[in-house]
């Protein structure tokens, strides 16, 4: 039977190989993550929260907030797919696919819908994602006013035993130069210029994506 997601949080407690480094990306990995071997990796879309009513009178549009939000959970399931797809020795399931088996999917709890994605699409994992801060920064790349903050968490949940095996949260606001003297590996990387939220986004999730690829291709599946 699937387990369901809440309870498979409490698994975390047990976790090995705690990362800290870079320190605006932690992750925590399952003890027999190497043995449960993961090949085929499907990233699943945000679950569309359901519409509320529009409120009657001349303040019934829905607000561009919530638009916005969507667009960046979007935003982050393809960066997701992208870094994914970009490393070697793993398979993953294209975009489309999981499109097709969503179209399917009958109303269920999240649970539900990771584990009849996960089976349509023959993933031994799903990737999951959850945005929880995306700020702009407000001005450009030579100076800005306010800086971009960008937080989100990656989960990768076992389609057949349905426990979250990896987890990721990157959070960062984004710090000035004279601020990041001890970041000099993104100062190398970045340049010294203010990012956009979806380039810090994009940074983060490179590097958590970076962190799986360690642990599931590049050691010896015993």
């Amino acid at each position: 039977m699937f387990k369901p997601i809440a309870f498979a949080f409490l698994s975390l407690a047990i976790f090995s190989n705690c990362s800290f480094a870079p320190p605006n990306l932690q992750s925590k990995q399952s003890s027999d993550l190497e043995s449960r071997r993961i090949r085929r990796i499907a990233v699943l879309p945000p679950a569309l929260p359901v519409a509320a009513p529009a409120p009657s009178g001349p303040f019934g549009a829905a607000p561009a907030a919530r638009t916005s939000e969507k667009v960046a959970a979007e935003s982050l399931a393809r960066l997701v797919h992208a870094s994914l797809v970009a490393l070697p020795d793993w398979q993953v399931v294209s975009e489309s696919e999981v499109r097709e088996a969503l179209l399917s999917v009958p109303p269920s709890s999240e649970e539900g819908r990771l584990k009849h994605v996960g089976e349509m699409v023959y993933a031994d994992a799903v990737m999951m994602s959850r945005l929880q801060r995306f700020r702009e920064r407000v001005g450009d790349e030579w100076g800005a006013k306010s800086p971009a903050s960008v937080a989100f968490i990656l989960d990768l949940v076992d389609v057949r035993r349905g426990d979250i095996i990896w987890t990721a949260r990157f959070d960062e606001t984004q710090k000035s130069l004279s601020e990041s003297i001890f970041s000099l590996g993104d100062i190398s990387a970045r340049g010294v210029r203010w990012l956009t939220a979806e380039q810090l986004a994009q940074d983060g999730v490179k590097k958590a994506i970076g962190q799986l690829h360690d642990v599931l291709a590049r050691r010896p599946a015993s």
